[in-house]
């Protein structure tokens, strides 16, 4: 059984104009690259439905569906800022996007597929009723709720994006139904603000969101030591019986927008990991989304890295990038796959065993705030 791998041409057509950072061309870098490193013949790829108001209306609000519609612009809706600047051809393809996601998490939990990505997905920033952080309907959270719709449980959300993942956290704020992990830039410096190691969920549901809130210029191993540490531990309690996963690729240390400063190969650790856990503590279940991300070169090879976790293969670090690359995605490009530097210092990291030692800052505010609830030692 292959992976599904959601894809069509309109999906690449997400971008607030050529000079915005969210262009169109961060998903079609990376099929391309996909292309050439051979991913794709390890998927199904499955074009993704048409969308509809019925299934933006599982968690968005009809007054914020009709401005979209609308085509003009609504600062009270978000719509229209300098941030978000009006596109009236945008709501079409965000809606397809959104059913893409949402046919991805469908065929996974009815057994048609065990894993699946929508790399166009992942658009974690979306309110009930705003456009926030180039994010205009929060597929993610469409797909959580259909999921609670269809009667699921218990459902992980991890996020690991460079920035919080707010929306997804504030529209299931009070279910203990599901978890939201986000390990992300501190707010202090970082677009939304929020995620703070304090932040653990409404008087329902206390403790099932959980925020690593991150300083600047992270280590690739303290990162992926608090990878290792929190993500784990939370998952082996609530035990979910689907996990959804967002990638934003914005982490790499050629983000132009942040200051975590992580290599690809960190990366890879990680979402290899994740893999693992998926098939240990989630019956296997996976759907890993895309999101955030906006140099073009480290965009594309973060996001193989995620299709090779999804498809099970690990991918060499060393191998060439195509001819041309450079002046294919028009800014600095690496000439490998990783960037090679951190290798020998990401060994350590064995998804079967969860980091208890050399716990830095962020993950003891964490661990006191939540581990608790969750009958967990918090680290000193």
């Amino acid at each position: 059984m292959r992976p599904l791998l959601i894809h069509n041409e309109e999906l690449e057509r997400y971008s607030f104009g050529k000079r915005h950072p969210m262009g169109p061309d961060r998903v079609r870098f990376t099929m391309q690259l996909a292309a050439h490193l051979g991913l794709l013949q390890m998927f199904e790829i499955v074009e993704p439905p048409p969308a509809s108001d019925a299934l933006l209306r599982l968690v968005h609000t009809p007054e914020y569906i009709a401005a979209l519609h609308s085509g003009h612009p609504a600062p009270e809706f978000g719509i229209g800022t300098a941030d978000n600047p009006l596109v009236p051809s945008l709501p079409a393809v965000a809606s397809r996007i959104v059913a893409g996601t949402v046919a991805a998490t469908s065929a996974v939990w009815t057994g048609r597929a065990k894993r699946a990505v929508n790399i166009s997905g992942g658009l974690h920033h979306a309110q009930a009723a705003e456009l926030s952080g180039f994010c205009m309907l929060n597929d993610a959270a469409v797909a959580i709720q259909w999921l609670l719709n269809h009667g699921a449980h218990r459902v992980a959300y991890l996020d690991l994006d460079a920035h919080h993942g707010d929306g997804v956290e504030q529209l299931f704020w009070d279910d203990p139904r599901v978890v939201t992990i986000s390990i992300h830039e501190s707010g202090l410096y970082l677009f939304p603000g929020t995620g703070h190691a304090g932040d653990i969920g409404g008087p329902n549901a206390y403790g099932t969101a959980v925020n690593v809130a991150l300083e600047t210029n992270v280590s690739d191993v303290d990162w992926l030591r608090c990878v290792h540490s929190i993500v784990p531990a939370i998952l082996q309690r609530f035990r979910p019986e689907i996990i959804i996963s967002q990638h934003g690729a914005d982490p790499h240390r050629e983000d132009p927008l942040t200051h975590l400063r992580l290599s690809s190969d960190a990366l890879a650790v990680a979402y290899q990991s994740l893999g693992r856990w998926a098939d240990r503590f989630a019956f296997g279940r996976w759907v890993a989304l895309g999101g955030g991300g906006y140099q073009r070169d480290s965009v594309a090879r973060v996001w193989n890295q995620v299709l090779a976790a999804v498809a099970g293969v690990e991918l060499d670090p060393t191998t060439p990038m195509p001819a041309n690359w450079e002046n294919t995605v028009g800014c600095r490009a690496s000439r490998t796959l990783g960037d090679l530097d951190a290798l020998a210092g990401l060994a350590e990291f064995d998804p079967g065993h969860v980091m208890t030692h050399s716990a830095d800052p962020s993950m003891i505010a964490t661990s006191r705030a939540v581990f608790p609830y969750w009958g967990l030692v918090p680290f000193q």
